[in-house]
């Protein structure tokens, strides 16, 4: 069986969030058709992708949050 959906998706340049970024370097994000996650691409000259459930996405928000916190001391 083949089944058909729309996928949510943003794209954005790299260039305003990023000072390493090229001239073509570009973000997108797009929400599992199932809502349980997202893919990530990354790009310009070499390509990333990775996915995160919505989980491990707050789990690295934590960490992240938790590295800058220990910045600060």
């Amino acid at each position: 069986m083949i089944e058909t959906y729309t996928r949510k998706a943003k794209f954005a340049s790299l260039q305003p969030y990023c000072h390493l970024a090229k001239k073509h370097s570009y973000i997108e994000v797009t929400e599992w058709s199932n809502g349980e996650g997202f893919d990530v691409s990354i790009g310009a000259a070499e390509e990333k992708h990775f996915s995160l459930s919505w989980g491990e996405y707050q789990a690295l928000q934590s960490l992240v949050a938790y590295q800058e916190n220990d910045k600060d001391d």
